[in-house]
């Protein structure tokens, strides 16, 4: 278990072995996270965008422009109709 103390200004060290199992690096932003029972998760905020590849399963087909035109037309007016 890891342990850090709050400053006089609310600051706090993020442990190294913590910083080093979320890949954190400086400048990365990290999140706080209060669960419903009070207890705190610390999560990084900040991903690399490479993380983000295969995320998303490939389509069985690609939609051409007009079709992606199509939909978004069709989700804007359902929402200015809400």
């Amino acid at each position: 278990m890891s342990e850090s103390t709050i400053s006089s200004k609310g600051q706090v060290t993020v442990p190294k072995a913590i910083r080093a199992r979320l890949h954190l690096q400086p400048g990365d932003r990290i999140r706080f996270l209060v669960d419903t029972d009070g207890a705190v998760r610390l999560a990084a905020a900040t991903r690399d965008i490479a993380a983000l590849r295969n995320l998303l399963p490939r389509p069985d087909k690609r939609a051409t422009l007009a079709e992606i035109e199509s939909a978004v037309r069709k989700r804007v007016l359902k929402r200015a109709r809400a």
